[in-house]
């Protein structure tokens, strides 16, 4: 397994990655999520042994890796761009990585077998023969993933892999990625800013703000019971509610007290409000604004004991500002926060 201890990684008197404890054990994934500036990607690279330690020990099964080269750690890097080889085949790329490991007795036959298995794990069974300029952003991806397995790394180290692809695509190749990592039964260390992709591909989260990680578990943890209000924003909660808003909420949930929560978006449903209705089974709101989507109708309301709030409506639904609505709240989607100040 990886263990990181109080890694500590300084450029001049700007410290960028300040005593991170981290733990990545065999065959699993540890996304390391962070807004940019945060310290994830010198992290990363000071694993990678590529920045020096300031303070603190990188260790693997236990052996301090101070002083091991790079080359000699037996991690493989996989960059944002792939960095393909633009004059080889695909398979020339994947078996690159084979002949660098000089696997005795490993022949030209069996190197090729070893590329077209790696291939089909990542999707691009067939592909040997076409050129990188060839392949679409997220083909090129695959390769560089192709050609980093192929290398037998006892550690992955991905950063920002899916950064550069659209939205869409970068949806489904952060699953595929979590199963061919599966699949080869790989230990890998993300880095991302991306929330959907870290929670898509990793076993467990660490969340990084200012060169310190705030908060670590399993993806379920960190998502349900984010540790302030600053990490529940950048996690994609909507708002941090206090005080009487929250309990407001709360007890529309029929959940006890709290004096903060983060909210989803999607925490409080819409729905037009019956003139002919007592509404006592959601809490009464006026419409403030209102944007169309194609999978919902994102509302800002003012709601009654809560005041300025987010919320959905359901497609074709289209109410107008000043239109009286009852929201129905999904316990789900809060989380209760330990303390109650958003700064």
């Amino acid at each position: 397994m990886l263990t990181v201890e109080g890694l500590t990684v300084a450029f001049g008197h700007h410290v960028a990655v300040d005593g991170v404890d981290l733990q990545v054990d065999d065959g699993h994934v540890l996304a390391v999520l962070g807004p940019s500036g945060s310290g994830k990607s010198s992290l990363l690279r000071a694993v990678a042994g590529l920045e020096p330690l300031r303070a603190g020990s990188v260790r693997w099964d236990g052996d301090d890796l101070a002083g091991v080269p790079t080359h000699k750690r037996g991690f493989a890097l996989m960059f944002q761009d792939g960095q393909l080889f633009d004059h080889l085949s695909v398979a020339r790329n994947v078996g690159y990585a084979l002949r660098l490991r000089r696997t005795p007795g490993l022949s030209r036959r069996a190197i090729g077998t070893e590329v077209a298995s790696l291939l089909e794990l990542v999707g691009l069974g067939g592909y040997g023969d076409r050129m990188p300029r060839t392949l679409s952003g997220g083909e090129r991806q695959r390769v560089a993933l192709a050609r980093s397995l192929a290398a037998e790394p006892r550690l992955l180290l991905l950063d920002e892999p899916l950064s550069s692809l659209d939205a869409e695509l970068r949806v489904r190749l952060a699953a595929d990625l979590r199963r061919i990592l599966r699949e080869a039964g790989t230990t890998a260390l993300l880095v991302t800013h991306d929330q959907e992709e870290a929670f898509a591909v990793a076993d467990r989260l660490a969340v990084m703000r200012a060169g310190a990680v705030v908060q670590q578990g399993t993806t379920e943890e960190v998502w349900a019971r984010p540790m302030d209000a600053a990490t529940a924003l950048f996690l994609g909660y909507a708002r941090v509610l206090e005080n009487g808003a929250a309990r407001a909420v709360l007890a529309a949930a029929g959940l006890p007290a709290a004096d903060a929560i983060a909210v989803r978006r999607s925490a409080l449903a819409a729905r037009r409000a019956d003139p002919g209705s007592a509404d006592g089974d959601g809490l009464t709101a006026t419409v403030l604004a209102v944007r169309a989507t194609p999978d919902d109708v994102r509302l800002v309301v003012d709601a009654e004991g809560i005041g300025e709030a987010d919320a959905v409506g359901a497609p074709g639904w289209l109410p107008a500002p000043g239109d009286r609505v009852v929201l129905r709240v999904d316990p789900a989607r809060l989380a209760v926060l330990p303390s109650g100040p958003t700064s």
